[in-house]
């Protein structure tokens, strides 16, 4: 079957990596992560990845420990490392072959961001994990995954959460709140719609990056959306 997208970046929250744990990394849903993975790369597509670090730490829970913003923030983006390594191990356990890329210098366990060299990767089959966020204090994973899915010339963001697309309030708060399919840039900005955070949101929309937020947590949601099927919302 024909793919919509061929060259994808995926935004993984650290949280979904506890599924019902409190923190940590769930083995469960690291495997659930991997297979689902797997499957898009299988059929054909070039793969990068941005996940987040939240089930480990958060740079914004800093300031009630009297972390500094800037050491909390780098304190996240080294568990976005932990998490990057622990889906990299799964993803190469399943034969797809891996590299982990950082934003920060870590010789021993991962390479540093290089643009050509990460274009290089995906023309060659491999899946690319971008971690420790965009190297800098103050920048969300989101504006990681903006920043590095506009460098590779990514088709599509593909925004996985534990939601089915974007709503127009909380649905768990207000039971007449209905979910876009397709919604613009305009609107989302309109609306106040929390969907990334504002700097990330603008970089997509200055690059004409579409983003489709969804629930991965769904088995084969991730390849259906691949084959063209309408999964979540789209943001365009």
């Amino acid at each position: 079957m024909a793919i919509r997208y061929k060259r994808v970046l995926l935004k993984l929250s650290g949280e979904s990596l506890m599924g019902e744990d409190e923190y940590g990394i769930n083995p469960d849903m690291l495997q659930h992560y991997a297979e689902e993975i797997t499957a898009i790369v299988k059929q054909g597509v070039e793969l990068a990845i941005v996940i987040g670090g939240g089930n480990i730490f958060r740079g914004l829970q800093a300031s009630k420990s009297n972390i500094s913003r800037v050491q909390g923030d780098y304190m996240g983006m080294l568990a976005t490392v932990i998490n990057g390594l622990a889906l990299q191990s799964a993803l190469e356990n399943n034969g797809i072959f891996t590299r982990l890329m950082t934003a920060i210098a870590m010789d021993q366990i991962a390479e540093p961001y290089i643009r050509r060299r990460a274009i290089s990767h995906l023309e060659k089959g491999r899946v690319i994990i971008f971690s420790a966020g965009t190297g800098n204090p103050y920048f969300t994973t989101d504006s990681a995954a903006a920043l590095r899915a506009s460098e590779i010339n990514a088709d599509v963001i593909l925004k996985g959460t534990r939601v089915d697309g974007i709503y127009t309030a909380d649905p768990e708060k207000d039971p007449l709140a209905t979910k876009y399919d397709n919604v613009s840039f305009a609107e989302v900005i309109k609306s106040k719609l929390n969907i990334m955070d504002m700097t990330a949101f603008t970089m997509c929309s200055e690059n004409d990056m579409p983003i489709i937020v969804f629930n991965i947590e769904k088995p084969k949601n991730l390849s259906r959306i691949i084959q063209g099927e309408l999964v979540g919302t789209l943001v365009e």
